[in-house]
């Protein structure tokens, strides 16, 4: 079981299975069962040895999908004990049928979690994906429990707890080893808090028919390695360097020299032709001691800098570069070349401080950026991460990096992608001034903003989990450097 790129909200996957329900006959049961069957063959292909079985039923129809999973264990011989609350007794004509069925084989259901600590196996079809909501006392102590439990947990169509729409755990949530997905894979698994609750995501497509899919269209794409194979060819033999782009980067105050060094290093290695930077004179001599391919110049007023801007193809703007007087000016004449940007840290904060459409730049937040560009908190970017990401870009017409587990890349009239690679140990400080770098080779050697922006945000991710192969903790941006060459080499 593998899953596909495209991704799918909820009202589409809603469409799908009453579209797939209509064109089997209309009998909603017989996808309940091929789900139910699927989630069976999936625990024996993982978990071989189970014998002891505990299945978490819900009153609704992901609660079917689990007595129809117990069915098929009992009568493979294994011990299976269907867990509900008192008060959850199956409520929908689907889950009530697969019930009676479970029960007629002689299936047992029990109402306390004590079964919980004897299981091999916990199966967890408490809630669906129309969940949306904290869970209540009662049901966040039972998801309490199986999460205390020693047992692997494999989640049926999305963990409990878990928002498949937005991927926001609102209250408690199952930490599932692996989620069953029907049919579609459903776009709030690969992003924000649910990537803590789903280790990995499999999918089970149920045969349904292609009429099913008709007039429904994803709501957003994994972005997966594949991707580079088609974005970065290989170059022509009879190449020279100013076919690859002139980066300038701009950045590096007083203390801050080190972003912008990084920001240079990364876009050299990313395969751009030509790096300059623009950045205060005291950090020229460290600079070129530690990168001498980048040619550095000291900027302190618009003179220096107006025959740099002139030279470059694309500016990396933001590393390090503050926002006192001199950031001001260097941000605001590099906005007026009206040149393609890719705009990090002090250079978005500046936007925050003066919103403008900017229809050239590529901006890359993170979620506290974020914030401050939509003017709410960081909480309500991360709940909903999708729509936070398609705000940024109507509010200034731009391609948006939304960074974070599971990075978000939207433009206007886009279909978003999500980032399917990166790993925690780059949360540290640096890493993104090294994506600044990366996105902007990208643009340089003439990747579409969108494309640069999303294949860059791909192989900062790829080479930050190359580099974590020695350790998450510990891992510092430059770690990533000779892993972005190779990668930029697919």
């Amino acid at each position: 079981m593998s899953e596909p790129t495209e991704l799918f909200d909820i009202d589409a996957a809603r469409r799908i299975d009453a579209q797939a329900t209509a064109a089997l006959g209309g009998d909603g049961y017989l996808l309940m069962q091929r789900a139910g069957q699927a989630a069976w063959q999936c625990a024996l292909q993982h978990w071989p040895q189970a014998r002891r079985i505990v299945v978490v039923c819900g009153p609704g129809n992901n609660g079917g999908d689990g007595y129809v999973f117990a069915r098929h264990a009992r009568q493979a011989g294994r011990q299976v004990c269907v867990l509900h609350r008192p008060e959850a007794a199956p409520r929908s004509g689907l889950a009530q049928r697969a019930c009676t069925d479970y029960l007629a084989i002689g299936g047992q259901v029990e109402v306390t979690v004590d079964c919980l600590q004897q299981a091999e196996l916990i199966v967890d079809a408490l809630y669906g994906i129309g969940f949306a909501r904290a869970p209540g006392v009662e049901d966040a102590t039972l998801i309490e429990a199986i999460n205390t439990a020693a047992a692997p947990v494999l989640a049926l169509d999305v963990p409990s707890g878990v928002d498949a729409l937005t991927g926001n755990v609102a209250g408690g949530a199952v930490r599932a080893e692996r989620v069953l997905q029907f049919i579609v894979p459903h776009q709030g698994l690969h992003t924000g808090a649910a990537l803590e609750h789903a280790a990995q995501r499999l999918l089970a497509p149920l045969q349904v028919p292609e009429d099913a899919f008709a007039g429904v269209a994803p709501s957003a794409q994994r972005w997966i390695r594949d991707a580079l194979t088609q974005q970065l060819p290989r170059r022509r033999i009879n190449t020279h360097k100013g076919e690859s782009g002139h980066v300038l980067c701009v950045g590096g105050n007083h203390g801050s020299g080190g972003a912008v060094m990084l920001a240079a290093e990364a876009a050299l290695r990313s395969g751009a032709g030509l790096v300059s930077v623009a950045t205060r004179a005291p950090h020229l001599a460290p600079l070129l001691a530690r990168c001498p391919e980048a040619m550095a110049h000291a900027v302190e007023d618009g003179s220096d800098f107006a025959p740099l801007l002139a030279r470059a193809s694309v500016i990396a703007l933001g590393p390090g570069l503050g926002q006192d007087e001199w950031a001001a000016a260097l941000w605001a004449a590099a906005l007026a070349s009206a040149k393609p940007l890719v705009l990090d840290a002090d250079g978005l904060n500046l936007l925050a401080a003066g919103p403008r459409s900017l229809p050239q730049a590529i901006l890359t937040p993170h979620p506290g950026e974020a914030a401050r560009l939509l003017e709410t908190d960081t909480a309500s970017i991360q709940r909903d991460r999708f729509s936070a990401a398609g705000a940024l870009a109507a509010r200034f017409q731009s391609v948006v990096v939304l960074k974070g587990a599971g990075t978000v890349v939207a433009a206007p009239g886009r279909c978003p992608r999500v980032i399917n690679a990166g790993n925690p140990g780059m949360a540290v400080g640096g890493m993104g001034d090294l994506l600044t770098g990366v996105i902007a080779a990208l643009c340089a050697q003439g990747l579409a903003a969108f494309n640069a922006a999303s294949s860059g945000a791909l192989l900062h991710a790829l080479a930050g989990d190359a580099a974590a192969s020695e350790g998450e903790r510990g891992l510092l941006p430059r770690d990533l450097l000779p892993h972005l060459r190779a990668l930029v080499n697919p």
